[in-house]
């Protein structure tokens, strides 16, 4: 892999920093490869650095006081994984787990590197502001649904993000793993998929389940 290809293509800021600060994260980054379900991120006592995602997708979760899993948002190809450094950043004060969702290529940026250089460099520090207001965004979204949202919305926008995720009416989901997506428990998860069943806007079986109504799902998700 040509990391400083990566680093050139994937971070804003490139041809802002000086050429001592290239320098610096080139020599200090580091391809990695994980395999899907190995965990990235493991809370605020983990501090990994950032990863520039080349290829596969990582799921960002909490874990609320009760055990549950919720994911709060996912990286793709080309995104910068941010809350993997959340060591060096005083706004996150939760923990934040960060997952492989399949087979994962990126680069890793050690927090120390790029805590040291976001310092010197403004055009380093504004980046990650943006980058992590950005990302509060999305955390705040689906924090205001767990809490404002009744299940069934929930699980209709879930469904039709996943749908447009995997370009796919059929999505490969048990009810357990729509459960920790959402926060939810598995009983809670089958009984609102039986009741969509039942109203013809999904099909369900052992380990999948097919959009029969996406109109009909959209207009519930409002």
């Amino acid at each position: 892999m040509d990391k400083e290809y990566y680093l050139a293509e994937l971070l804003p800021f490139w041809k802002e920093i000086n050429q001592s600060a290239r320098n610096a994260l080139t020599a200090a980054s580091m391809p990695v490869y994980y395999k899907a379900g190995t965990l990235l991120h493991a809370g605020r006592e983990d501090c990994n650095g950032l990863f520039l995602l080349v290829s596969g997708r990582v799921r960002v979760y909490s874990i609320t006081a009760e055990g549950k899993e919720v994911t709060l948002f996912r990286l793709l190809d080309r995104d910068v994984c941010l809350f993997s450094a959340s060591c060096i950043m005083r706004n996150i004060n939760f923990d934040v787990y960060i997952s492989a969702e399949m087979d994962t290529e990126a680069v890793r940026i050690p927090a120390g590197i790029y805590d040291r250089l976001s310092k010197e460099q403004v055009s380093i520090a504004g980046f990650t502001n943006e980058l992590l207001s950005s990302r509060m965004s999305d955390v705040m979204d689906i924090m205001e649904q767990v809490l404002f949202l009744s299940f069934d919305k929930r699980l209709a926008r879930f469904l039709l993000d996943e749908s447009a995720l995997e370009q796919s009416d059929t999505l490969t989901l048990t009810h357990e793993q729509i459960a920790n997506h959402l926060g939810s428990a598995r009983e809670v998860v089958s009984r609102m998929l039986k009741y969509f069943s039942g109203e013809g806007l999904v099909a369900v079986s052992r380990g999948k389940i097919r959009l029969l109504n996406v109109d009909g799902l959209m207009a519930l998700s409002q």
